[in-house]
């Protein structure tokens, strides 16, 4: 961890953050970094406000180095505004933690053996680059006029809300484009890190690079029956002609 933040009610402007651990690093205890002990910025404070900031995370791309954190919040009631964050895989992880892990070590970090507390935080005017699961976690969030740039192919969102919270990742008139190289319809909006998974998407722009189906199953076919993946008036070259999976809630009043 570069760098932690465990003030609470303050306001923090204009900084710049940057780290470059990544998952496939070996930590001093002999074992590899693994995902959660990546992150270039912690926040566990509450009442947090930052402007004007950005957090990265330079080590480069999944398929190469893993997962690689650049801002991990566990806070309750933290805001983003005019905010940017920059990495690959794992950009920004929102707790909770899942209950359980898939695999050993997969949780060894600061949050392993935390109570999973229920989280809600805010973004506004912020810019997400990205590749595989580039936002991912169990807190509620809401992402206002944000902007979420694919690097590389993969999926923007991976929710893993617990069964008992109504409200995932929410976005609300975003934007979701990608780099130049990105190839047509390669990328996902959301697919589901836990079976709970919500996802909704609120009058959103999708570039060419967002697949017909927008959405992955990730292969768990259980989890069609209890996501939650909803879509309303999205536009632009990813909503048209677009084919969701049935198990997707769409409604398009115009699609330009």
């Amino acid at each position: 961890m570069n760098y932690v933040i465990s003030e609470s009610n303050v306001t923090i402007e204009g900084r710049s953050f940057e780290g470059n651990l990544s998952a496939c690093l070996r930590h001093e205890d002999g074992r590899p970094y693994h995902t959660f002990r990546t992150a270039t910025v912690l926040v566990n404070g509450e009442h947090v406000r930052f402007k004007n900031c950005r957090f990265a995370n330079t080590a480069g791309s999944g398929s190469k180095v893993g997962q690689a954190i650049a801002l991990y919040l566990d806070g309750e009631d933290i805001r983003l505004e005019d905010c940017l964050l920059e990495g690959h895989q794992d950009t920004l992880f929102l707790a909770p933690l899942p209950p359980v892990e898939y695999e050993k070590d997969g949780f060894i970090g600061p949050g392993q053996f935390t109570p999973r507390t229920k989280r809600t935080v805010y973004f506004k005017h912020c810019t997400i680059t990205g590749g595989v699961d580039f936002i991912f976690g169990g807190a509620t969030a809401y992402f206002d006029n944000c902007e979420f740039v694919s690097v590389e192919e993969g999926y923007v969102f991976a929710p893993s809300t617990p069964q008992d919270v109504p409200v995932g990742f929410v976005a609300s008139n975003c934007r979701f484009t990608a780099i130049e190289g990105v190839r047509k319809e390669s990328c996902y909006i959301a697919r589901p890190w836990r079976e709970y998974a919500k996802v909704r998407l609120e009058h959103c722009y999708l570039g060419e690079h967002i697949h017909k189906a927008g959405f992955d199953d990730w292969g768990k076919t259980q989890a069609r029956q209890s996501v939650v993946f909803e879509e309303t008036d999205s536009y632009g070259p990813g909503a048209r002609g677009a084919v969701r999976p049935d198990y997707v809630r769409r409604s398009i009043r115009q699609a330009p």
